[in-house]
């Protein structure tokens, strides 16, 4: 019998929908994610691009295989898929979501910087989006960067068939 000590690499430690507060909770968050996906005007190709780079970042192999498959299964090649990583060294990406991605690692690196995000980092976003698509990538950052928290915490792991 398992305790909660022991545990395979490859299985959560805990169901956390199996707690009544917690899965309300995690209903919550899925519900503030899908008004953002629906509601905001970020491109949905941006979006998956700015939550896969946070998920590479966290370490959360749960979520950057989701949102690898996501863009992959939205017709994204796979040079974009896979050189998401390495955005600053590729050519296959606009100025608008390079300029996505570099807000989403200085958001999700925010402990790594002394002020948090740069002004610099911020005014290149700002000339790609508006006031209420900054709003929205601001908000993507912060729900993907829990999500992976979650998942690295709870040991949620990727590439299932």
């Amino acid at each position: 019998m398992e305790t909660r000590t022991q545990h395979h690499a490859h299985s959560p430690r805990l169901d956390l929908f199996g707690d009544p507060v917690v899965a309300k909770a995690l209903k919550y968050f899925a519900s503030a994610s899908q008004a953002l996906i629906t509601g905001s005007r970020i491109p949905k190709t941006t979006q998956d691009l700015v939550l896969l780079r946070a998920s590479q970042i966290n370490g959360c192999g749960y979520c950057t295989a989701l949102h690898s498959k996501d863009l992959a299964d939205a017709g994204e090649s796979a040079s974009r898929v896979h050189l998401v990583a390495a955005w600053r060294e590729a050519t296959v990406y606009t100025d608008a979501e390079r300029a996505a991605l570099e807000l989403a690692e200085q958001g999700t690196r925010i402990a790594d910087a002394a002020g948090g995000v740069p002004d610099d980092v911020w005014e290149r976003a700002a000339k790609h989006y508006d006031e209420s698509q900054l709003a929205a990538l601001i908000a993507f950052i912060s729900l993907i960067n829990a999500s992976n928290r979650m998942g690295v915490m709870n040991r949620m792991a990727g590439g299932a068939a």
